[in-house]
């Protein structure tokens, strides 16, 4: 008798032990409401994220982490950080969820849990006038005499090798180091999400062009949180309904990638 109350009582014990260590474990949705605070992770590419002139983050992901935030009744902190690093910094818990124009892909969608989409964009190719004016066609740019500039880790690094697998390819951190070797004559052709390329082809009318009509790419945009957090995963997912369904979303893609009414705030070299 002595033994089966020995038994019961350890059973009870890791039972208990068990339990309160799944109640101390606070989910990520309970950490943002004590600490007041949502901290997003970000990398900077025009139009989701830049700084303006005055060194401040603005752009169409500033503008829906900022939304977020307020409707959850927290501030909002914004961790810049390097493109092919940032899924790892969300792992190891330097912020709570990137907002960052981040594609939907199932290869990332192993690491992470991606949010309903909020915005849908795609991968676009702006060459140079001077090295590729004859270029018109995707074979065109298959070849190993061509150069392409892409952003490291981007989701635009596989649509180059899988459209130009004979092309090479040059990666940089930062998206506007990619345009800007194309701008210097030292690759014939940049990819990047749409609409930077035609905004760049706009602005550089002399220098770039779009060859294609069509997007080499359509690609879905999520927030990207830390596998578990489903209840972080539900609170984002009916914030994208009910903004998506009062038209605030809508409203905010448009002013930042079918205008150029902004173009005037941003600071050089970006």
């Amino acid at each position: 008798m002595k033994r089966i109350f020995a038994v019961l009582l350890t059973a009870f014990t890791l039972l208990f032990s068990v339990n309160h260590a799944f109640a101390a474990e606070k989910g990520t949705l309970e950490q943002i409401k004590e600490r007041g605070t949502l901290r997003v992770g970000l990398s900077t590419f025009v139009p989701w994220a830049m700084r303006d002139k005055q060194g401040e983050l603005i752009g169409f992901e500033v503008d829906v982490a900022k939304r977020v935030a307020k409707d959850a009744g927290v501030k909002v902190e914004f961790i810049p950080t390097a493109w092919d690093g940032i899924i790892p910094a969300l792992l190891a818990g330097k912020f709570d969820v990137i907002i960052g124009g981040m594609s939907i892909t199932p290869q990332r969608n192993l690491s992470v849990l991606f949010t309903t989409p909020y915005s849908h964009s795609g991968i676009q190719l702006a060459a140079s006038k001077e090295l590729a004016g004859d270029k018109l066609t995707i074979a065109d740019y298959n070849k190993r005499s061509v150069t392409l500039a892409v952003r490291r880790g981007a989701v635009t690094v596989q649509t180059a090798k899988n459209y130009f697998p004979k092309a090479k390819l040059r990666q940089f951190d930062d998206e506007s180091q990619a345009f800007q070797e194309v701008l210097n004559g030292n690759a014939q052709a940049v990819l990047a999400s749409t609409p930077k390329p035609e905004q760049m082809a706009l602005q550089y009318k002399d220098k770039l062009f779009i060859p294609f009509k069509e997007r080499l790419s359509q690609g879905s945009e999520g927030f990207a949180i830390r596998q578990g957090d489903f209840n972080l995963l539900n609170f984002f997912n009916n914030w994208i309904l009910l903004r998506t369904q009062d038209g605030w979303l809508q409203e905010r893609y448009d002013y930042w990638f079918t205008t150029v009414d902004w173009q005037s705030q941003v600071a050089e070299g970006q």
